[in-house]
């Protein structure tokens, strides 16, 4: 179970969405988030790496790690 909370202004939209086209809100709230959340997790995931970063491996290491030196 979820519950949000929108602005006024989008939950005005979504409800006239819905009732425009015969969908539930939830409906469209699902289809947003299901269609989003990769692009969300990639975004935070490369933050996260950026702001923790490992080992920085140059050129010539990573080409030797997987063959591609020649």
């Amino acid at each position: 179970m979820l519950a949000i909370r929108l602005p006024e202004n989008i939950e005005k939209r979504l409800a006239l969405l819905a009732k425009k086209t015969g969908r539930t809100k939830t409906y469209y709230a699902r289809v947003a988030i299901l269609e989003h959340l990769d692009e969300m997790e990639d975004t935070y995931l490369a933050m996260s790496r950026l702001e923790n970063s490992g080992k920085i491996w140059t050129q010539e290491e990573l080409e030797a790690e997987i063959d591609l030196a020649d």
